[in-house]
């Protein structure tokens, strides 16, 4: 193996007059480069991408969610707690939710009401993280309890600060003669939170349960459902099964993170395979480079090769050397892709250069998130493609017959 090896280091070192067979070398080097360093890239945004957007949903949303067919849930207390015995659960409160008009001086809008436990809170949700004015305590604090704490982009559109106030409209607050009658409860801004989510901070606000009871003119103690966070998120659907062995069953439903953004999920990750398939196209391409250098090389060696085969090189032997010198070229360009790759990642993830607006994505910016399996697929498939780019032309090199390659030399 040490003959093969030294002689495909020799003629991929030494090409002596063949500038442009070497030219052509280093064009499939940096062909393969491109490819590999491109789907690292791609990979590693859509994987960050996909990661940030679960966290920013799951920082908002719990992992579980129990409501009811019937539409809101009576004894919560027990339920509640009955969540929170379940194996894998870390937390669990009631919560209420209803879409009203939020209106100001400064004009109106559809917001959604979320009321809450704020004492509980920080065990299922991550508003006290999200938090930029004011904090928990202040919802907890409220003398009237008509406290309210609002999206940062929903604060700076309305202009409203910490201390503003601001009145609730819900159409269905209160049961009359006629029907339904509209209910408006005045309240004042104790805090603004910031989750990165331009949905989540321009149309959501966050009261006491007790404060989102009155203005929907609840009867009774009454939630619209149960949140519950888990250790393991990807243990969401044994940890529903479990709780809805544990609270009964119906009229109750319970719900997991993946069954309610199931499309958005099942959308990032066809379109991840999709961009894979496509970016290993470059790949493909530089490995295609790889056969024309070799082939043009098996053209130039002939005699080399029919001096070689007269020593007693046998086909197989000769065959190693192109195979060797093609990995080789492979490996060189698999191994700057990878270089590249990394240092674009690193640089997209430190220095954020690349802004997007948030009215339009889910995010400001590229999130980056590389995972070794991804890596190792790259590489694999990389050196996989350009070692079968290497078995024509050594084929076609192992088949030379020396009499026939020195007839006319």
């Amino acid at each position: 193996m040490r003959f093969e090896r030294f002689i495909a280091l020799r003629y991929l070192l030494t090409w002596g007059n063949h500038a442009f067979i070497s030219v052509i070398s280093w064009v499939s080097v940096l062909g393969v480069a491109l490819g590999v360093a491109a789907l690292i890239v791609v990979l590693g945004v859509m994987n960050g991408f996909s990661n940030e957007l679960r966290d920013k949903i799951l920082g908002v949303n719990a992992h579980i969610v129990v409501t009811s067919l019937e539409g809101v849930i009576r004894d919560y207390d027990r339920l509640n707690e009955q969540a929170r015995s379940v194996s894998g659960v870390v937390g669990a409160m009631p919560f209420v939710y209803s879409e009203v008009m939020l209106s100001t001086s400064m004009g109106v809008k559809g917001v959604v009401l979320r009321g809450i436990d704020p004492a509980a809170a920080h065990g299922v949700i991550t508003l006290s993280r999200d938090l930029i004015m004011g904090d928990v305590q202040d919802l907890i604090d409220d003398p009237a309890g008509r406290g309210i704490f609002i999206g940062s982009e929903l604060a700076g559109r309305l202009g409203l600060r910490v201390g503003s106030e601001v009145n609730l409209l819900s159409p269905a607050g209160q049961r009359s003669a006629a029907g339904f009658a509209p209910s408006v409860e005045a309240f004042v801004v104790r805090g603004v939170f910031r989750t990165g989510m331009y949905e989540y901070d321009s149309s959501l606000a966050y009261v006491t349960i007790p404060a989102a009871q009155s203005i929907l003119g609840f009867r009774g103690d009454l939630v619209t459902g149960l949140e519950v966070r888990l250790r393991d998120v990807d243990a969401a659907p044994r940890v529903a099964q479990e709780l809805e062995r544990t609270l009964g069953g119906f009229p109750l439903q319970v719900r997991t993170w993946m069954e309610m953004n199931q499309n958005l999920f099942a959308a990032l990750k066809l379109e991840k395979a999709a961009m894979f398939v496509i970016l290993v196209m470059i790949v493909l391409v530089g490995s295609f480079s790889i056969i024309t250098t070799l082939v043009m090389l098996v053209m130039e060696k002939t005699r080399d090769i029919a001096i070689m085969a007269s020593m007693g090189a046998g086909p197989r032997r000769i065959a190693r050397i192109f195979i060797f010198l093609g990995t080789i070229i492979g490996a060189l360009g698999t191994s700057l892709g990878f270089a590249i790759g990394l240092l674009l990642c690193f640089l997209l993830q430190r220095y954020q250069f690349i802004q997007l607006p948030m009215d339009v994505y889910y995010l400001d910016h590229l999130p980056v998130q590389l995972q070794w399996t991804d890596m190792t697929i790259i590489a694999l498939a990389a050196m996989g493609m350009c070692f079968l780019a290497t078995l024509y032309p050594a084929r076609q090199a192992s088949r030379l017959q020396p009499a026939e390659a020195l007839r006319y030399e």
